[in-house]
């Protein structure tokens, strides 16, 4: 039987990937205000005017309708049953190319305790697993030295720099794309965390 693609949960140690609910808007609202000016450097932002920001409710409807159109998965990362960040595997193509990009953000609190390595390493296995996708990519501004050790810590491959990639913080920012193919990791992302992980 194969495993389920969506809605899932998946977990390793302390870390936890499950769907994003609207019981969850007071924690996140929380998390996110709390860390508004670390996370503000490296989120997209528009560079159209934007319109009202959608409610919670709508963001979660939003997501909801997109993963189960095969399109997203977007996980809540929890941390000893805390909610401390997001991962969202977006922009998943399927036919020849069967592939998606990985973004993240993370409580600064538990920054730099392995969350995100465990947290992406778990959904890139779902993807490749779960999905059969053959690929996926992380894109990092040049600046983001803790993002950077994550690509490093999980062994991602660097493909090079990305000039003006990305419209983040008010500007079109450079970005070096890191990825993986499944056939890199016959073990799994997570099996290779481990591995590399110094003893």
């Amino acid at each position: 039987m194969s495993a389920p693609v969506w809605p899932v949960e998946l977990r390793e140690g302390p870390v936890r990937l499950r769907p994003l609910r609207r019981r969850d808007a007071a924690a996140w609202r929380s998390v996110r205000a709390a860390n508004a000016s670390w996370l503000r450097p490296w989120e997209a932002t528009s560079p159209e005017p934007a319109g009202p920001a959608p409610t919670f409710a709508q963001m979660v409807r939003g997501f909801s309708r997109e993963a189960r159109a095969g399109r997203m998965l977007p996980f809540v990362v929890e941390r000893d049953g805390r909610l401390v960040g997001q991962v969202t595997v977006s922009g998943i193509t399927w036919g020849s190319l069967r592939s998606a990009h990985v973004g993240y953000w993370v409580d600064q609190r538990v920054a730099g305790r392995g969350t995100i390595p465990v947290a992406l390493a778990l959904a890139g296995d779902h993807c490749f697993r779960a999905l059969r996708l053959h690929r996926i990519e992380v894109n990092i501004r040049p600046e983001n030295a803790a993002s950077l050790r994550v690509a490093q810590k999980l062994g991602l491959r660097d493909e090079g720099l990305r000039e003006k990639y990305l419209h983040i913080d008010g500007e079109w920012r450079d970005h070096r794309t890191f990825a993986v193919t499944a056939e890199e990791v016959p073990e799994g992302l997570l099996a290779r965390y481990r591995a590399l992980r110094p003893a």
